[in-house]
């Protein structure tokens, strides 16, 4: 049952809304005292023009105009005073029959049809302590923190929790949670990929050093990681690496099976970066590829790049307007421990490059680096 003081209340607020209504009705009263007062107006104008003509002052022709125009007025006036007088009355007994009846009896046949005056208050701590339906997120989300709350070393909570929070919007949550899972958990390659996510999305579409430090880890643990290649790729891309961008995408799409789900997003980046009328740059030793043969032994690195290494400079002897590639080509060749052809490729990219300030600079910074002036 409603109390008492809820009756109240719905009264008082239907008693709100009825004068809501009325009080523009009054105002009716002010609209015919108006008229009245035109009509007072309008008879002091004829006893006036009357004067005026009596004493000379109006010609009598402009006076018999003057009085008509007048009456005029008055027969329109004394019209729309007795409309006000006739019907105003009548209208707002009408208005206030059915805001006093039908308003009120309105507003209880909806409640009654659609509130629902016995259901009980629902605080928070009641639903908090309710079973689940599935369907109130930010009641599951309390729930799970109320846990870690009262069991910080719960690692699966946390890794339940980080992508609500980052779906959710809770950038910075989500990194602190996606930490938390690595130090409870340990690493793996798809936890240092979705903390390195996490940060791109807090830094609004940035690839940080915090970031690709988390996809290189990710990298390190998986190389066949593909989202953390994508990232790399864009943070290359991002630092104005164009061309390492574009190899680590073209090697991705190379290596990539036909039904990859990521296949359209990184051949999209990869247009993205690529003149119109240019091919995409065939994949040739990157920056990566040169660290890991550095490692090997002669023969060893020989097996692993020496076929990339042909296909660069093929691509280059058919197109050699490419600094780039021609730099990565001399770095190859002295990878490989032939810096005859190192230099070779540093000239065909003087060569190619004449009259260019800013190849020639790179071009010197290159031959610097690998000991080919």
């Amino acid at each position: 049952m409603l109390s008492a003081s809820l009756f109240a209340a719905f009264a008082f607020m239907t008693a709100l809304a009825v004068m809501a209504v009325l009080w523009p009705l009054s105002r009716q009263k002010v609209a015919r005292a108006s008229g009245e007062a035109d009509l007072a107006v309008y008879r002091d104008q004829i006893a006036e023009l009357s004067r005026d003509a009596a004493a000379g002052r109006l010609p009598p022709e402009q006076a018999a105009a003057a009085r008509v125009e007048v009456a005029r007025r008055m027969l329109a006036a004394e019209g729309a005073a007795s409309d006000v007088s006739l019907g105003s009355g009548r209208r707002r007994r009408i208005a206030a029959a059915v805001a006093l009846v039908f308003i009120p009896l309105l507003g209880a046949g909806l409640y009654l049809r659609l509130g629902s005056p016995a259901l009980p208050d629902m605080p928070l701590a009641s639903r908090l302590a309710a079973p689940p339906d599935g369907t109130d997120v930010a009641i599951l989300v309390r729930r799970v923190e109320d846990h870690l709350a009262a069991n910080p070393g719960d690692g699966r909570g946390y890794e339940l929790l980080a992508p609500v929070y980052l779906k959710l919007g809770r950038t910075d949550d989500a990194v602190r949670a996606y930490g938390q899972v690595i130090a409870l958990l340990g690493a793996t390659a798809e936890r240092q990929a979705a903390l390195g996510e996490a940060l791109v999305v807090r830094n609004e579409g940035v690839v940080g050093t915090d970031a690709a430090r988390a996809f290189q880890s990710a990298l390190d643990l998986d190389p066949t990681m593909a989202k953390a290649r994508y990232f790399l790729g864009l943070a290359a891309e991002q630092d104005g690496r164009r061309q390492d961008a574009a190899t680590l995408w073209g090697q991705m799409v190379k290596e990539a099976p036909p039904n990859a789900p990521w296949l359209p997003m990184v051949r999209a980046a990869l247009a993205r970066i690529t003149p119109p009328g240019v091919s995409s740059p065939a994949p040739g030793p990157s920056a990566q590829d040169m660290a890991d043969a550095a490692a090997l032994t002669q023969q060893q690195r020989g097996a692993m790049i020496q076929g990339m290494v042909d296909r660069l400079q093929d691509r280059l002897n058919a197109d050699p307007k490419d600094l780039d590639g021609w730099l990565r080509l001399a770095r190859a060749w002295h990878v490989l421990g032939d810096d005859g052809k190192a230099r070779a490729a540093l000239q065909s990219a003087r060569t190619t490059f004449a009259g260019d300030a800013e190849a020639a600079v790179r071009i010197d910074a290159a031959a610097n680096e690998i000991g080919g002036r």
